[in-house]
């Protein structure tokens, strides 16, 4: 089972965008989703998580711009992402939390021109 984030593009810096994810009820519901970046030459690294019941953590150099949530009626888990800089360029994947390495999707491309 693979998960696909979707809302990605092209934003100048201090825009917002909004990616989603969705995911199968059996996964969505029992797990911590998160959202995770891969930067070009860089390793992927975490971006924020949201447990079952809804308590977020953020990485830091993110914290008080992006925010995670989710829809467990919907199986979606959201990343809503404001004042974006050109270090935010990345392809954004969404994941469990802790990440299983089956479930890496295609991720979504955004591009924060400065």
């Amino acid at each position: 089972v693979q998960l696909q984030a979707s809302g990605g593009g092209l934003v100048q810096a201090g825009g917002s965008l909004s990616l989603s994810c969705s995911a199968s009820g059996s996964i969505f519901r029992a797990n911590n989703m998160g959202w995770y970046r891969q930067a070009p030459g860089k390793q992927r690294e975490w971006v924020a998580f949201i447990t079952s019941d809804g308590s977020a953590m953020y990485r830091g150099s993110v914290k008080g711009r992006f925010i995670i949530s989710r829809d467990n009626g919907k199986n979606k888990v959201y990343l809503q992402m404001n004042s974006l800089k050109p270090e935010d360029t990345a392809v954004y994947y969404c994941n469990l939390y802790p990440y299983d390495s089956e479930m890496w999707g295609q991720g979504t491309l955004v591009t924060v021109s400065s």
